[in-house]
């Protein structure tokens, strides 16, 4: 199983304050956001993935994801947006306490740091979120979003089962929405009807919608009800989301 490299190990607190304030691009904010990093084998220099947590938090599943991401060959970055900001059990029954707009921000400076280690590839650089975290993504693939905070925009972008916005804002980002058809927490319809929106995108913009997948399809856990929504483990759809999200990925950060 791989591990976070000893040196720079994922507990390894990324201050992203101080990482904004050593930053050849400043991000225009001051963010406590702590992050921990995760390295394939190897020397690299290694394309890299952003990965953004659901309103619980930093739990298990994106430790998982971390590892899984370094065995598809890929340094992570699991980002603690609430953590820091005084909110360790999570947000779930207040989402707006720590928007998207602000964990954009953690997003792109994440970012920014990776893009700054040898070990990894700064060109090839992707963000991965959950829930809350793919409604964060939702934010951070658009135009304005990249523009306002003086980021580089993310070379590809996976957003499982987000808030999908309204509107139809121009995307600096190939972005791929994996998401369950009876989802009573963040509506597929919203989704689709999202997707349906971009004319002619300058961007890739795609969606899987799973039926019968509910929230948290991909999270290895009984059936249960949590605040008010019904969330269920689908091994079919989680593998193939699996499947869908190393392939997006591959073909934006490791082709030519």
């Amino acid at each position: 199983m791989n591990r976070c490299n000893p040196v720079l190990r994922g507990v390894v607190r990324l201050a992203l304050l101080l990482v904004l304030s050593s930053c050849a691009q400043p991000m225009g904010l001051s963010t406590g956001a702590t992050g921990a990093l995760y390295k394939p084998d190897g020397p690299g220099p290694f394309p890299a993935v952003v990965v953004l947590h659901g309103c619980n938090g930093v739990s298990p599943q994106m430790q998982a994801w971390a590892q899984r991401l370094n065995r598809w060959g890929y340094a992570a970055v699991v980002v603690d947006s609430f953590g820091p900001r005084g909110y360790p059990d999570g947000i779930c029954a207040k989402g707006q306490l720590v928007p998207a707009e602000t964990r954009a921000r953690d997003a792109f400076a994440a970012a920014a740091w990776l893009r700054n280690q040898p070990l990894v590839d700064g060109a090839r650089i992707g963000v991965i979120g959950f829930s809350h975290g793919g409604w964060t993504v939702m934010r951070a693939i658009l135009e304005p979003a990249a523009r306002e905070a003086g980021a580089v925009p993310f070379r590809a972008a996976v957003a499982y089962y987000p808030a999908c916005p309204p509107g139809h804002a121009t995307i600096a980002s190939d972005t791929l929405i994996l998401i369950g058809a009876a989802d009573d927490w963040t509506p597929a319809p919203r989704c689709t009807a999202y997707v349906a929106s971009q004319v002619e995108p300058a961007h890739t913009l795609e969606i899987k919608v799973y039926p019968g997948a509910t929230h948290a399809f991909d999270v290895m856990a009984p059936p249960r009800t949590a605040f008010g929504h019904f969330m269920s483990f689908d091994p079919s759809a989680a593998d193939d989301s699996f499947a869908m999200a190393r392939r997006f990925f591959d073909a934006r950060l490791k082709a030519n």
